[in-house]
């Protein structure tokens, strides 16, 4: 097919270039572009492209062995004077042997763009079914590919609800290596289809535009509701979300002798977005138990501690046993400030990511500058998820002086007492000033207390959490000259870590025109006592519209603190 992309837009259409597609946008509202999305496209390509090359090497690898195993029962049989065994045969398109791009869904497309992007820049790419509920999405997604010059055998419009063909293709020999759910809103109505319908090894792609839900704390019943856990009033609140979220993948994909690995789990801007790798074994699904966990967090001091709900402990033989962990791990109030706990979770309890994963995504996307705008930005993001230490949740210097009343303690003092006692230390990709630690709260107070010891507060009331904190002595005193290891690789190199909102009204922008789209929860959208919905999706303007002709641009204004 012809690609047009170079021509004019025909009439009643503006174009829009983002990578190396171009698509038509038509003057109606039927479909949006919302061009704050890149970095997640851009992410998402540099994910998928990473994930393949793992993939074809495991498969080469598994093929090579395979043959091996052949060669040598062959030789066997032949010098036992037997027979070779026939070949077995294989259905049209199944033979492991032979040589196969990927394939991959996504299962709410809106324009298409996404797809188009996928076929245009991810060279392995055999099929994608390119699925919307609308009407008039999918005659955008026809006539988007064939402005591309994208033909119908590698990119296949599809109308239906995305629920339905994701449950169609649960058979093994119908399920795509590559699933992407980017909806608008939440994404659990679509989890337990996509953890069926994804390959064995295959990667799943989900984003959650519902921070108000799963990071706030107006709607705790819908939380638990859509994804099984509650959240927790906290400055670690989107680390949270993420393991909501992990968890929801987890056990839904446990009901059906599945398990996940995540790859990167990502909080950005007013969304998060997991990649995770699905494999069947059930074995490593008895281990789903031991993998979750809830959190205790103080409501004075926001001190935390987590507990795994299962518990697997090996054998004298090497065997894995498995039982029900004891509990709770903290007393009805804090030691540190005598404030009650409140509950978080069930939440995923194991790591965020894969560094050798992300290491080899970094590798790539600084070999590609080219193919994504949004570079710089990916680098800073992936090198702080790089350096994060598989401790669960983080505090932020702010908070911790907020807690003490004190003057505000530098993060990197607080990094080097905690270097100095042999603890591990990191930032979080989650929050800009974070602090990830293996240290106990216990530690993480004292280096507060000797804080306040050089920096004196006043007016502090014995009964408050600041009282009670500061009047027990450091067991420690802080030792807070500027330790080594304090600063990290991607503070030291000046990397893009955190992003500045580059337009007014950052957000998700308004919901795509159409009567049928899938209809919010009301739960999560209601009105507050000003008229004004707390509902993250609502917020912003109306879609962008693109000047006519002209790729566009938006300020990626970011900064490296």
């Amino acid at each position: 097919m012809t690609d047009h992309t170079d021509g004019p837009a025909p009439a009643g259409f503006k174009k829009v270039t983002e990578g190396k597609a171009t698509i038509l946008f038509p003057d109606t509202n039927e479909v949006f572009y919302n061009p704050i999305q890149e970095f997640n496209r851009d992410t998402s390509i540099a994910a998928i492209r990473t994930w393949d090359e793992i993939f074809q090497e495991e498969r080469a690898a598994r093929l090579a062995e395979k043959k091996s195993r052949k060669e040598a029962n062959a030789a066997k049989r032949a010098a036992e004077g037997l027979e070779p065994l026939p070949e077995k045969e294989y259905p049209e398109g199944t033979d492991p042997s032979a040589t196969r791009g990927i394939t991959i869904l996504e299962a709410l497309s809106a324009s298409g763009l996404r797809s188009i992007r996928y076929a245009k820049e991810i060279p392995n790419v055999r099929h994608i079914l390119t699925n919307d509920l609308e009407a008039d999405a999918v005659t955008s997604i026809k006539r988007n590919a064939e402005f591309n010059g994208i033909s119908p055998e590698l990119l296949e419009p599809h109308q239906g609800d995305a629920i339905d063909v994701l449950y169609k293709h649960r058979d093994p020999l119908k399920r795509y290596d590559v699933i992407d759910l980017d909806p608008y809103g939440t994404a659990s109505p679509f989890i337990d289809g996509a953890v069926q319908a994804v390959a064995d090894g295959g990667l799943l792609c989900v984003t959650c535009t519902d921070l108000a839900v799963l990071a706030g704390t107006n709607y705790t019943e819908t939380c638990y509701a859509k994804y099984g856990g509650h959240p927790v009033k906290s400055e670690f609140c989107h680390e949270v979300a993420l393991r909501l979220v992990l968890n929801t993948l987890s056990t839904s994909a446990a009901r059906y002798k599945r398990h996940i690995v995540p790859m990167v789990s990502l909080s950005i801007d007013y969304y998060l977005r997991v990649f995770v790798r699905v494999y069947t074994s059930a074995a490593q699904v008895k281990l789903t138990g031991s993998k979750t966990c809830v959190a205790y967090v103080c409501t004075g001091c926001q001190s935390t501690y987590t507990q795994a709900l299962g518990k697997a402990t090996e054998t004298p033989k090497g065997h894995l046993k498995f039982g029900v962990n004891t509990g709770p791990p903290v007393d009805k109030n804090c030691e540190h400030c005598q404030s009650r706990f409140h509950i978080a979770g069930p939440m995923w309890g194991k790591e965020l990511h894969s560094v050798p994963f992300i290491e080899r995504m970094l590798k790539h996307v600084k070999e590609s500058s080219h193919l994504y705008k949004t570079q710089p930005r990916i680098l800073g993001m992936l090198s702080v998820c790089k350096e994060e230490i598989e401790a669960p949740f983080y505090y932020t210097a702010n908070g911790l002086s907020g807690t003490v009343h004190s003057t505000s303690i530098p993060l990197l003092h607080v990094m080097s007492a905690l270097l100095h006692q042999d603890y591990k230390v990191s930032g979080s990709h989650a929050a800009q000033g974070s602090i990830k630690t293996n240290a106990p709260p216990t530690a993480v107070w004292d280096v507060m207390r000797s804080w306040v010891k050089l920096h004196p507060v006043k007016n502090i009331k014995p009964e408050s959490p600041a009282g009670r904190i500061l009047a027990v002595e450091p067991k420690t005193i802080a030792n807070f000259e500027m330790h080594p290891d304090a600063k990290s690789e991607s503070r030291k190199t000046n990397l893009v870590r955190y992003q500045v909102n580059p337009t007014k009204h950052w957000g998700p922008q308004a919901r795509a025109g159409g009567g049928n789209k899938r209809k919010a929860d009301d739960d999560s959208a209601k009105p507050s006592k000003n008229g004004k919905t707390d509902k993250a999706e609502s917020k912003g303007d109306e879609p962008v519209q693109a000047e006519a002709d002209t790729t566009m641009n938006v300020d990626t204004t970011t900064t490296t603190a």
